[in-house]
């Protein structure tokens, strides 16, 4: 069975800084390609960052420079450092794996507000 677990959400000020992680079982997790999305109300699903099973990693314009996304192949586990958080980068953010198949975890809230 797999299963992507994120975590690391929460309520941050504008300004401040959020780690999320996204923990995966049940998948050869070193040739997954990794993406994180996100979705605001009202909004559709987004792209935020992507990291490939070799370490390519790719942003949305709108986090370049804020954002990063890493992964530990060995803890089965990949991350996604904010920085300089903006109330327009409140969103549930979720954890996907792609490789022959697609899995998607449950999600985690931010909220960015002072």
């Amino acid at each position: 069975q797999v299963q992507l677990v994120e975590s690391g959400g929460g309520l941050v000020q504008p300004g401040g800084s959020l780690r999320l992680s996204c923990a995966a079982s049940g998948i050869i997790f070193s040739v997954y390609d990794m993406v994180w999305y996100r979705q605001a109300p009202g909004n559709q699903r987004e792209s935020v960052a992507s990291i490939t099973g070799s370490g390519s990693t790719d942003y949305v314009d709108s986090v370049k420079g804020r954002f990063t996304i890493s992964r530990d192949n060995a803890k089965n586990t990949v991350f996604l450092q904010m920085t300089s958080l903006k109330p327009e980068d409140t969103a549930v953010y979720y954890c996907n794996a792609r490789h022959r198949s697609c899995y998607w975890g449950q999600g985690t809230q931010v909220t960015v507000s002072s």
